[in-house]
């Protein structure tokens, strides 16, 4: 199979707040990939200034209402790019990436990929979920994996739900029905701090609970506030 050029890839970055050490690791990682364009969504009730020392010359700094999915909408629907990559902030992607994106781009049938998880904390059970995320289901592929979805396709299916919580789960719903979700050979690095915060299993229990009752027909907007109570977690920051 031929390879894509990765510069018609844009980088979307959702934050709670810029700072010039994101700014620098994001653009190591898109000078890595030769990502054409940077994103950075910041909350638009933030304080923070509106620009940051350092930052790239191929990065702007947008703003939107409070809300993973409305600041990825808002930085995928702003992106020129062919491509969509949606990178969490605490997210690194693996070394191979570049070569594993290549190749996926330049397949005309592929709507969106992703990768498999590994948490930076070494424990039993982050362990069985991140090798559950090597496969592609409802329960095993989330925003924490570096969707990269074609541009095109993202339009067509809506973008993200303006959703509190589970924006991703059904942004993959949504894409299924219009394409295939490849989930790529390697794994992403995201952080483990919210089970360290909350304990490990109680954290993974409640965030099947929270799941299981979404999957069900229960409101995103209504399971948000159950877990910001259960969890002290923000609506920016979804369970994962």
């Amino acid at each position: 199979m031929p390879v894509a050029s990765l510069s018609s890839l844009s980088l979307i970055v959702p934050t709670r707040r810029l700072d010039e050490s994101l700014a620098c690791r994001v653009q190591r990682t898109a000078e890595r990939l030769g990502a054409g364009e940077i994103l950075f969504v910041e909350p638009a009730d933030d304080d923070s200034p509106a620009s940051v020392p350092g930052l790239p010359s191929n990065a702007r700094l947008l703003r939107a209402r409070r809300g993973r999915g409305t600041q990825c909408n808002r930085g995928g629907y702003e992106a020129s790019g062919a491509w969509l990559m949606f990178l969490h902030d605490d997210t690194q992607l693996p070394s191979d990436a570049p070569a594993l994106l290549a190749r996926a781009m330049a397949d005309p049938a592929l709507g969106m990929a992703c990768f498999r998880l590994r948490f930076d904390r070494d424990h039993w059970l982050l362990r069985l979920y991140a090798f559950a995320s090597r496969f592609e289901s409802l329960l095993t592929t989330f925003g924490d994996q570096a969707m990269v979805i074609r541009r095109s396709v993202f339009h067509e299916i809506g973008g993200f739900p303006d959703w509190p919580l589970f924006e991703d789960v059904e942004l993959a719903r949504r894409l299924r029905r219009r394409s295939r979700i490849r989930k790529l050979p390697a794994s992403v690095t995201t952080s483990a701090r919210r089970y360290e915060a909350n304990g490990l299993l109680r954290q993974q229990l409640a965030n099947g609970w929270l799941l299981t009752r979404f999957l069900l027909g229960a409101s995103p907007h209504r399971l948000a506030e159950i877990y910001e109570r259960q969890a002290g977690a923000t609506a920016a920051e979804p369970p994962r």
